[in-house]
């Protein structure tokens, strides 16, 4: 029996309903809009603080990411600076590949490279998120990972670490390619984290121009014509895909962050990214759930001293709700558990989901807010017996 209590139970997914104050999102007294709609098929755009979700729809479907691929290939270059291991005044070398696939005569996007040529990193980055360059793309991957199958890999590893759940990678230039999609949530989750790790390089995506080999280019993303804040981030399309876009923009100092896919012109996506950037900035009212460190409920303990643990927030919890709105609010705490004892204090632990209506709108992390011992041998065996019972109930569900 000694040996049931030092492993974990089985685990399970628990929901939890709490109440988060939902007395505050009572209908104001003016009539609700009609519901917002957008003409890309794919869309999802958050506020960047809070990560409250303002909008989506099929925000987890796969979708080609034509040249936003590229947003991942500049986060890994962002990285190896980052840790060192990378100078932006280093060298790579434009390989035969690099200038044949990704050159003009590929007709795509490009940095116009001349083949056999020495280029600095930060060149290369600046025709990555600048021109958009194809080129660019593959002289970067060449260099860091010694072919651009061998980035590829990289990229899928990285997707990974970041969460990207639902996304794989084929390449580094975004070259449309069966096996390679992503999803609007994780490119906003990838845009989010760039933003916020990475404040020193973000400046890359927002310059206007670049002049590379006496050709002058201007940016590929239309966002940054148009006066709605808008800073960086990438545009791109594909024949098979539509016309995409992944773009931030800060208005009296909230930050919001879109990525739609699926238009079927450059004039769509545009007019369309200018609708929802005033949507999202203009249409919300804003209400303050939690804040840092606030206990928001408690997750159960097995085997410890005590039978429960309080959860408490990472970061403040905003909710943003559409003016007028009375959709119906659901919030629970989601975790593995029970979770096993000893407990410490300050680790990830759970999530509090809210949902309005189908839509998702918060995802928060929440940590425990204390540390819970290992119980004596009395307590460990009831748990066991209990979580036993409980075992068998959820096999016998399943066999049902």
């Amino acid at each position: 029996m000694a040996a049931f209590f030092e492993g974990p139970p089985v685990g399970f997914v628990q929901l939890r309903t709490v109440c988060v104050a939902l007395v505050l999102l009572s209908a104001p007294a003016y009539a609700r809009d009609e519901a917002f709609s957008t003409s890309a098929e794919f869309a999802l755009f958050e506020d960047f603080d809070s990560g409250a979700i303002l909008f989506e729809k099929n925000a987890d479907e796969p979708m080609p990411p034509a040249s936003t691929a590229k947003h991942l290939t500049a986060e890994i270059v962002f990285r190896e600076l980052k840790e060192g291991r990378l100078h932006l005044d280093d060298i790579f070398d434009v390989s035969e590949k690099a200038w044949r696939d990704g050159g003009a005569h590929a007709h795509g996007a490009a940095m116009f490279l001349a083949i056999h040529s020495h280029v600095r990193v930060e060149d290369l980055l600046r025709g990555l998120l600048i021109e958009s360059g194809n080129d660019a793309a593959i002289a970067l991957a060449e260099g860091i990972a010694g072919s651009e199958d061998n980035f590829a890999e990289i990229m899928n590893k990285r997707a990974a670490e970041l969460g990207m759940t639902h996304s794989h990678f084929a390449n580094s230039r975004g070259k449309f390619d069966p096996s390679q999609h992503v999803t609007a949530r994780d490119m906003a989750l990838l845009a989010a984290h760039v933003i916020r790790d990475y404040q020193e390089d973000y400046h890359y995506f927002g310059e206007k121009d670049f002049t590379w080999n006496k050709i002058h280019q201007l940016n590929r993303n239309p966002l940054l014509t148009m006066d709605i804040g808008a800073d960086g981030l990438k545009a791109g399309d594909v024949a098979d895909g539509g016309f995409a876009i992944v773009g931030s923009a800060v208005q009296d100092e909230q930050r919001l962050i879109v990525v739609m896919n699926g238009f079927k012109s450059a004039t769509e996506r545009s007019e369309e990214a200018r609708k929802v950037f005033n949507y999202g900035f203009h249409s919300f009212d804003r209400r303050m759930l939690y804040g840092a460190g606030d206990g928001v409920g408690t997750a159960a303990v097995y085997g410890g001293e005590s039978d429960e643990v309080p959860l408490v927030t990472e970061r403040p919890v905003t909710l943003f709700v559409p003016r007028g709105e009375t959709e119906k609010l659901v919030a629970k705490i989601v975790y593995t558990g029970p979770i096993a004892a000893p407990v410490e204090a300050g680790k990830d632990a759970a999530r509090l989901k809210i949902w309005r209506g189908d839509m998702l709108v918060v995802d928060a992390p929440l940590k425990t807010g204390a540390s819970v011992a290992l119980g004596g041998l009395t307590r460990r065996a009831f748990d066991a017996g209990v979580e036993l019972a409980g075992d068998a109930v959820r096999r016998a569900l399943k066999r049902q």
